[in-house]
């Protein structure tokens, strides 16, 4: 079962990252357009003017963090950002949502209608300086997770209640369509952000069901971990040993929301993570 690693209540919790050479944990709450952290017991907090959701890191002090207008070179120790790339800059209906480093230094990112409206998401790649859409005419663009040996990509489209997985090139490109990798639907599930671990094995945390549930690389289920965040939205991994899984989560659209919605949680994974790759810009 979890704990309540951090009491800040987001909005709409996402994004967590565990930056190795700092041994942190940054997450956003993409609705109240800030990123968090803490240093030890402090809390730390950055104010945004848009809609921030996700994160790679570059070096120890900056990460590259995605907006609903472009992915953005932001300097923790300033405050500053500078744009690398616009991001559908001229589409003020849609915003970035889940995003992750994979093995080879690029940046996958989603966006999605503000309204989640049907068809309006994509999925993004950037990698050196080239920012390339690979998916289109997503609703929830989720799940975006690498194999360790990083061959595979994993996604999800939250709305269609399924996860897939697409092979990948040396440089990272997908080769190929994608495929369908696990079937929520007959579950009732909403598949959102994912994370691999250093066995393959898929944890997806599952959004109105308070939970992460691991699926093994041949798409089998293997164990499913409670979480009090009802709207569970995205895991990492992180702790000295990697073996510790961090959950946001969400009280967007819940009804008299205790005080643990939208906190994030910690629990023992069982398993150890693998350490986030930096993004090659």
């Amino acid at each position: 079962m979890s704990t309540v690693y951090d009491t800040r209540r987001c909005a709409l919790g996402e994004g967590p990252l565990w930056h190795p050479e700092r041994g942190q944990l940054f997450w956003f709450d993409i609705l109240g357009k800030r990123l968090l952290s803490r240093d030890g017991a402090k809390p730390l907090e950055w104010r945004f003017d848009d809609m921030v959701s996700a994160a790679g890191w570059v070096d120890r002090d900056t990460l590259l963090i995605a907006s609903e207008t472009g992915l953005w070179r932001f300097d923790l120790t300033s405050g500053n950002r500078m744009l690398v790339i616009p991001l559908e800059a001229d589409n003020p209906l849609t915003r970035s949502n889940d995003g992750r480093a994979d093995r080879q230094g690029g940046f996958w990112i989603g966006t999605m209608g503000k309204g989640a409206q049907p068809g309006m998401g994509a999925l993004y790649r950037y990698y050196r300086g080239e920012l390339r859409k690979l998916f289109a005419s997503m609703t929830i663009p989720n799940a975006l997770c690498f194999s360790p040996d990083g061959t595979l990509a994993y996604f999800s489209d939250t709305d269609a209640q399924r996860l897939f997985r697409v092979a990948l090139d040396a440089q990272g490109w997908p080769r190929g369509a994608a495929a369908p990798f696990v079937d929520l639907a007959p579950k009732g599930r909403y598949p959102d952000g994912a994370v691999c671990d250093s066995e393959g094995g898929i944890w997806n945390a599952h959004w109105g069901a308070g939970c992460v549930e691991r699926f093994l690389p041949d798409g089998s289920f293997d164990r499913s971990i409670a979480v009090a965040g009802l709207h569970s939205s995205c895991p990492a991994f992180g702790g000295a040993d990697l073996a510790t899984l961090f959950v946001t989560s969400a009280y967007d659209g819940l009804d008299n929301p205790d005080a643990d919605q939208g906190c994030v949680f910690s629990l023992p994974a069982g398993v150890a993570g693998l350490a986030e790759n930096r993004v090659d810009l």
